[in-house]
């Protein structure tokens, strides 16, 4: 009960410090509100209001059609432009997409020929470029379908149709997945900068040699470490998602708040051991920023929110899975995506906890030495 009892003051006093910390507090609250609202609503790569204008030399019904079927959120209302315009209005940069129906559109689809639509793009605005055309190909050949008499020749049909149902993001937006992504990915750099700059932090200050004369074991100092930050971690977490998922952007969480707050605490028992062995290695702040960065940035790229871990080597895949956040981003897209329950999930959850007892015991060691080198 003593060593409890250690623990948990140790751990207020780890809030205490935190809460007169004014860049850490800025850190934490710039990491769940400002930094997961921006990317979701500005570093989308969709294309959202692109500019686009048609030079409709046909002027038929089906030529209007097409104008006509050109709407937001996908594009700006079409403007008319003249074909001798064209080069003009993209070299001033005034639109992104340019499409031209040509002369004797409707005449051609009656007879069942097919006529060529040429489609202008802005190659500086490289997403909306790479996408668009794409998105301008289906819009005509759905509108263009009523008009064309092949559409009845048994040879021209489909012979395998594809229907494709979205169950939980049915308009397929972008920032729903990239903003609960930008929270998992605040959790891991958050979790392992706070451990790591408490410990740095006393360190620097020479409060380490204060309570190493005190009756305290090394393991009740980093376990109190541990939970405070993890604490605070949580709480920035859930709140993030409550107010600025849910009710900022609009996100809708399709699973269990409750289950995915228990993954959190399990997650965040091994990426704060992280934080802390990494601290043990460096000697001053400025050091264990360049050694975390990278650190981070492997676990963000290589986990599976930036890039699927199929698409990887095997070695790789392999490797990343004695990375925490690689279980943790499954797990969470599962419960917050998927609406997975418990008995789905349990896998990852119990390889996290094994990867966060490992990473426990050898940090303790590291500690342990640690300590030992300043008495």
């Amino acid at each position: 009960m003593n060593n409890l009892r250690h623990i948990a003051q140790l751990g207020v006093k780890e809030l205490l410090s935190l809460f007169r910390d004014p860049v850490m507090l800025f850190l934490i609250a710039y990491s769940f509100t400002f930094s997961v609202y921006t990317p979701a609503k500005s570093a989308v790569m969709d294309v959202i209001n692109a500019s686009i204008a048609v030079v409709d030399e046909d002027d038929s019904t089906a030529s209007r059609r097409i104008r006509d079927a050109l709407l937001p959120p996908l594009f700006l209302p079409p403007a008319q432009l003249n074909f001798s315009d064209v080069n003009r209005a993209m070299n001033k940069g005034e639109y992104t997409f340019v499409i031209d129906l040509p002369h004797k559109l409707q005449s051609d689809l009656r007879k069942g020929a097919t006529p060529t639509v040429e489609v202008v793009a802005d190659a500086t605005a490289m997403s909306q470029a790479g996408r668009g055309p794409e998105y301008i190909r289906k819009i005509i050949n759905q509108e263009v379908q009523p008009f064309w008499a092949g559409s009845n020749n048994p040879d021209n049909r489909d012979l395998v149709r594809l229907n494709t149902r979205a169950r939980f993001n049915p308009n397929m937006q972008q920032g729903w997945f990239v903003a609960i992504n930008q929270i998992i990915n605040n959790i891991s750099v958050l979790a392992i900068f706070l451990t790591g700059a408490a410990v740095l932090r006393e360190r620097e200050h020479g409060t380490l040699e204060h309570l190493l004369v005190m009756p305290l074991q090394p393991y009740e100092l980093m376990f109190a470490k541990i939970w405070a930050n993890g604490l605070v971690v949580v709480v920035a977490a859930m709140a993030s998602l409550f107010l600025v998922v849910k009710g900022l952007l609009g996100v809708p969480v399709a699973g269990s708040i409750a289950l995915f707050a228990i993954g959190l605490f399990v997650y965040l028992f091994s990426v704060t051991a992280l934080g802390i062995m990494l601290a043990t290695l460096v000697r001053s702040m400025p050091q264990f920023g360049l050694l975390a960065f990278p650190v981070f940035i492997v676990m963000s790229l290589l986990s599976g929110g930036q890039t699927p871990l199929d698409s990887m080597p095997l070695v790789l895949q392999k490797i990343m899975q004695f990375v925490p956040s690689t279980h943790f981003v499954a797990f969470s897209q599962a419960v917050l995506f998927r609406d997975a329950d418990l008995s789905m999930v349990w896998p990852e959850l119990l390889k996290m906890f094994l990867i966060g007892t490992a990473y426990t015991i050898f940090t303790l060691s590291r500690f342990r030495k640690m300590l030992a080198a300043i008495q």
